[in-house]
């Protein structure tokens, strides 16, 4: 901070109303000095971040600050008020106002500012110097850090008011053991042993973060760490700031005895911490009241209350833990751009088959809507849902690559990633571009992280730093080195998809309906599914990659519809709970959702995964063979109209679920008549409590 306060920018005897004027006074002082361009617009970038929270905390300390388009570098601005201003701390008003001002977009400046400052307002010796230093200049020096609050001398300050350090003296000083004349305990009569072993510190692991990311992320966690050592809890914290977080240890976490989330957003990885007993906080109580929280902590941790294992996180909330072998990481990043590309191939797609059923084949030859649309023309509105349709695909190969990046680096993986896809799409290297381009950029942040750096420099790395480097080597990579390469190898693949007939094709169709029905929405379905919306997403995809596409759309409807028929045919076979899952199945296998079978694949998987492998692969190879095609990459029983040769594609899905469900109901008949009688009323628990509840995108 050596350039972003100076005796200019300290008014140790700031006269203001309320937190406007005493915000006015001390932004003025930056206009004059030329760091601020624009006084009112300033004013009103501050008052829009006061509104997200209030910025004052215990202590009597006011923090406000934000970043504006009027703010020339960055700056910090000191005043100190009696009597104090309310910026809306809950033990009254604040006597030391920093106002904190970075420029539009440089959350690097804001952060280094502000999580230095953060810590230093945790120190009790500190803040009191600040109340009593006389001089602007020395109060600047301190601000700094280049004087330390012991470096302050009698001629350098008064007196610190009583009063006004009350609040944050009463954080950080310890109760006294005994009160005055109480006498003290006795000693034991019989000390412990001196062999006897030391106890093991309490270990307790945290998480602070807050909306913008930077004061109070900071000052919880050292707040929390102060507490921990006055208790004598080993105590860690992972700070999960605006310039993105590097994860605790997987070793640590998993040797700590209990949690704290201090958080006001949701806090990332959240699923690292399950199964220990947690307490989930604000920020502010963080800062305001650690002891209180660590003892709670240790309460549940005494009563063995623990959080349940979380569900439903997103692939990239659940990539890259260490403990992981390399296989399952890398399935995990691919994964991780599979599933957030879906929805674009499923918006793209819808929309531009729609325009085909209105407009016809030759829709992709229409003019721009920008220069020709007729309100009144079933064409132009045809149009219209291709185009956008077809800007929706143009976002894939990029969103595959940055999120892919982004499940291996967080964060800093998705502007190189993006911009390897964005390449990969320049100079039609496809999916495969796509692929290559989200592991490169991911490997080089990896590797750039690695690199130790000085603490000052760490703020810029993951804003400036980190995006350069990075999105210059994935760039330099993609034109010269490997993009030529893999655009040939993408050109292949097409032109052998487009030689497919006779054999071959109903050979790859019946492979295709295995993988889509071997793990129900799993990383093998996966790969069939991303193999054919990668066919279809281009504006004119031929014939081959559509047949692909309706193949792969009817093999992964079988499964949850010969489950809803099996229960209805032969209800006895299965139980209560199956035959009302039976029924939200019939919606979700004409919806083309695989996850209406796992529930009875996961009670039964001996029966129900090869039976249904059996239906998909008949569905599969029929649809191939009747040359069904289908443009849209999603939509199941709703998008028939859209199908190639709708009547033979429907005749092939009912023979696959027919297949599948005579299959489930002769192996489920065959356990009902062994020789053990009925099943026992026990049987099958085992199997439906280990029930493994994948996310699936069918």
């Amino acid at each position: 901070m050596s350039d972003m306060i100076t005796a200019d920018l300290v008014d140790l005897d700031l006269s203001a109303e309320n937190k406007e004027a005493a915000a006015r006074s001390l932004a003025a002082r930056m206009v004059t000095l030329g760091r601020v361009t624009d006084l009112d617009g300033f004013l009103a970038d501050v008052a829009a971040r006061e509104a997200q929270m209030p910025t004052g905390l215990d202590g009597g300390i006011g923090i406000p600050h934000c970043r504006s388009t009027h703010v020339t570098e960055p700056t910090l601005a000191f005043g100190r008020a009696t009597p104090g201003i309310d910026f809306g701390a809950p033990d009254g008003p604040a006597d030391l106002i920093f106002l904190i001002a970075a420029p539009a977009g440089a959350d690097d400046a804001h952060l280094t500012i502000l999580s230095a400052l953060a810590r230093q307002l945790m120190n009790t010796a500190f803040t009191d110097a600040l109340r009593a230093v006389t001089d602007p200049a020395t109060a600047a020096s301190l601000i700094r850090g280049d004087l330390t609050p012991e470096d302050i001398t009698p001629e350098d300050s008064a007196a610190a008011p009583v009063a006004a350090s009350t609040g944050a003296a009463a954080a950080e000083t310890p109760a006294p053991a005994a009160a005055a004349g109480t006498p003290e305990p006795a000693p034991s009569a019989e000390p412990a042993p001196a062999t006897a072993p030391a106890a093991q510190p309490f270990r307790i692991v945290a998480v602070t973060s807050c909306p913008t990311g930077i004061a109070h992320t900071y000052m919880a966690a050292e707040s929390l760490e102060n507490a921990g050592r006055e208790a004598g809890v080993e105590l860690t914290v992972e700070t999960q700031g605006s310039a993105g977080f590097t994860r605790l240890d997987p070793d640590v976490i998993a040797a700590a005895d209990g949690v704290i989330f201090a958080h006001d957003v949701p806090v990332r990885d959240k699923a690292r911490f399950a199964g220990k007993p947690t307490v989930d906080v604000g920020v502010k109580a963080g800062i305001n009241r650690p002891a209180e929280l660590i003892a709670e902590v240790r309460d549940k941790a005494a009563r063995g209350v623990t959080t349940a294992p979380a569900t439903g996180t997103t692939p990239v909330e659940r990539a890259g833990d260490s403990t992981e072998g390399y296989g399952t990481k890398l399935r995990k990043w691919l994964m991780s751009g599979v599933s957030y590309m879906v929805p674009f191939v499923a918006a793209g797609g819808l929309l531009i088959a729609l325009g085909f059923a209105i407009g016809g084949y030759k829709i992709n030859k229409a003019p721009s809507v920008m220069d020709h649309f007729a309100w009144t023309q079933a064409d132009s509105w045809a149009a219209l849902l291709f185009q956008i349709g077809a800007v929706s695909f143009g976002f894939l190969v990029p969103v595959l690559a940055g999120y892919i990046a982004y499940g291996m680096a967080d964060r800093p993986g998705l502007v190189p990633g993006f911009v390897g896809g964005m390449i990969a799409s320049t100079i039609n290297a496809g999916f495969l571009g796509g692929l290559a381009a989200g592991l490169l950029a991911g490997g080089v942040v990896m590797g750039i992280q690695r690199v130790k750096i000085p603490t000052a420099l760490r703020g810029i790395m993951p804003v400036v730093v980190i995006p350069l480097i990075s999105t210059a080597i994935v760039g330099f990579l993609m034109f010269v080195v490997i993009g030529k390469p893999i655009a040939s190898a993408q050109k292949g693949m097409t032109d052998w998809l487009n030689g497919l007939t006779g054999s071959n094709a109903i050979l790859l169709g019946a492979l295709l309906g295995l993988m889509m029905c071997f793990d129900l929405g799993g990383p093998v379905n996966k790969v069939a599914y991303t193999f054919a919306t990668a066919g279809i997403a281009v504006t004119d995809p031929g014939d081959s990659a559509m047949k692909v596409m309706a193949a792969v759309m009817a093999a992964g409807m079988v499964p949850p519809l010969a489950m809803a028929l099996a229960t209805t045919v032969r209800g006895k076979l299965f139980t209560e709970t199956e035959r009302e899952n039976g029924k939200a199945a019939w919606v979700l296998g004409a919806s083309f959702i695989s996850e209406g079978a796992i529930p009875f694949a996961a009670a039964d998987p001996l029966r129900v995964i090869p039976a249904s492998m059996a239906g998909g692969a008949v569905t599969g190879a029929l649809s191939m063979t009747f040359d069904a095609t289908l443009r849209a990459p999603h939509g199941g029983i709703f998008v028939v109209p859209l199908i190639g040769n709708p009547f033979l594609y429907l005749i092939a899905l009912a023979a696959g679920v027919g297949v599948t469900t005579a299959l489930v109901i002769l192996l489920k008949g065959l356990r009902k008549s062994s020789p053990a009688g009925a099943v026992p009323s026990g049987a099958g628990t085992a199997d439906r409590s280990a029930e493994a509840k994948q996310p699936v995108a069918a």
